[in-house]
């Protein structure tokens, strides 16, 4: 491990979390890797670490603290080393794995796309993990916001992020439209014009599974009691529909004592109701209008109703099933009416790249907005803390911005560490600060009777509101 990174030595009385075997061991004195970011990211930075540090010193007493490290990213490091993502600053997150930052500027003009994407591939952090609930008193456009408390788990790696893409009208567009129509799509009626900018949507079994995976176990190990599968599988049936299938696979085949899939509970409810059902009453109350399809088709819903009844009749009959985690999935766009219509039915959601980048704001909309939605970047052994929005240039340094984005992704961050005291008084505190109506601009202004805070004095009457 180096002793510094682009040139700022290391805290000399800290130490590296360490990660073997599945799991981490954090010293009292970890040094965490911060990334100031751009824009208003320099005030919410400095109002979120002051209750960072209040927080764990109220938790522990002295006992712990985090010795913070600033890595260079975006505008700063490219006013210092000309270069928007030097390879130090990557190296210092692999290095000490766990990190937290501001919001990035996206470089204009050729080079890295995305510093955000460019950070979770280069890192492999396939999990964007988004938990989107209600905080009292925070101004919402719906009649009932606590009913939204929902922890989204978003495919980070493949999907149109993979960034495969070619411009109209330039050769490398040119030669992708003739394969595609000359090769894939000879003998058919299908064409892209030869007008078009095309793109490649890749979606992996291996990214797929992965991603339910960490979904499902989250939901075990939270106390939650479903997970829905989030996908456009009825229009793009090999890339979302296969993400639906594979997550269903690892439902079934990898988490079988923990899990019932919606379908498995209506076959399984329809014998609970009526004991002396055939397989092939059940198939018709499963597949409504089964007798217009073609034999071979009901015939295959029997066969299902049997296979079902044979491999967890036992297991999770009797309505046992009941007390399983529900493995459901729904159509993406459906999941942005249910989750304003019907909040409470659901819980974990594990979704495709895009998929998840939409809903998640959706979702963060009802409960106040991108300022106040925290976001976590996970992989095997490294996790990237971050601000959900943007930089917001035109507001830099005047202290203004609601540093809440921030401040939950560091509740999020001590809660990954096993710091759970100091999530809790975060939380509390900044609740609380908003029941009593002192808040930023962007709160301020839908808020009756409320009190216009800087960031730095939001941030200071949360630390006063640890008590």
């Amino acid at each position: 491990m180096q002793q510094s990174y682009n040139d700022i030595p290391v805290p000399a009385d800290g130490q590296a979390i360490q990660y073997a075997d599945g799991k981490y061991t954090v010293p009292d004195n970890p040094i965490i890797p911060f990334i100031e970011g751009d824009g208003t990211g320099r005030d919410i930075w400095k109002a979120s670490q002051r209750v960072f540090d209040a927080a764990v010193a109220k938790a522990y007493g002295g006992k712990r603290a985090v010795k913070w490290y600033e890595v260079l990213a975006g505008e700063k490091s490219y006013r210092k080393n000309q270069n928007w993502l030097p390879d130090d600053t990557v190296k210092a997150t692999v290095d000490f794995r766990v990190s937290i930052k501001g919001p990035l500027t996206t470089p204009v003009g050729g080079g890295i796309r995305s510093l955000n994407v460019a950070l979770r591939q280069l890192m492999d952090l396939y999990q964007c993990v988004r938990p989107v609930k209600y905080y009292a008193g925070v101004p919402s456009p719906v009649k009932h916001p606590e009913q939204l408390d929902i922890v989204l788990f978003r495919e980070n790696t493949e999907d149109i992020y993979a960034g495969i893409e070619f411009r109209e009208g330039t050769p490398e567009a040119q030669k992708f439209i003739a394969f595609v129509n000359d090769e894939m799509l000879k003998g058919t009626k299908k064409k892209v014009r030869l007008d078009s900018g095309v793109g490649v949507k890749p979606i992996s079994i291996t990214g797929s599974k992965r991603l339910v995976r960490a979904a499902i176990q989250f939901t075990i190990d939270s106390g939650r009691k479903t997970m829905t599968l989030v996908h456009k599988g009825n229009i793009q049936k090999f890339t979302e529909g296969a993400f639906r299938e594979w997550g269903y696979e690892v439902a079934t085949e990898e988490f079988r004592d923990h899990i019932i899939t919606e379908r498995e509970s209506w076959i399984l409810g329809n014998i609970e109701a009526n004991p002396s059902i055939t397989p092939e009453e059940n198939a018709a109350l499963v597949e409504p209008g089964i007798e217009f399809a073609a034999p071979e088709f009901g015939e295959g819903i029997v066969k299902e109703i049997k296979d079902v009844v044979a491999a967890i009749g036992e297991s999770h009959g009797g309505g046992k099933w009941k007390s399983k985690i529900l493995v459901n999935d729904r159509i993406a766009d459906s999941i942005f009416q249910q989750i304003i219509i019907r909040p409470s039915d659901y819980s974990v959601l594990a979704t495709t790249n895009l998929n998840g980048d939409y809903i998640s704001d959706a979702a963060a909309a009802q409960v106040g907005g991108l300022g106040i939605a925290p976001g976590a970047n996970i992989g095997d052994g490294f996790a990237v803390f971050e601000a959900t929005h943007g930089t917001a240039p035109k507001y830099a340094d005047k202290d203004v911005i609601n540093p809440g984005s921030v401040i939950l992704s560091g509740v999020m961050l001590f809660d990954f560490l096993g710091w759970t005291e100091a999530a809790r008084l975060i939380e509390s505190s900044l609740e609380k600060t908003i029941e009593q109506k002192y808040v930023t601009y962007d709160f301020e202004r839908q808020m009756q009777g409320a009190t216009k805070a800087k960031t730095s004095e939001f941030a200071t009457r949360m630390i006063e509101n640890m008590g």
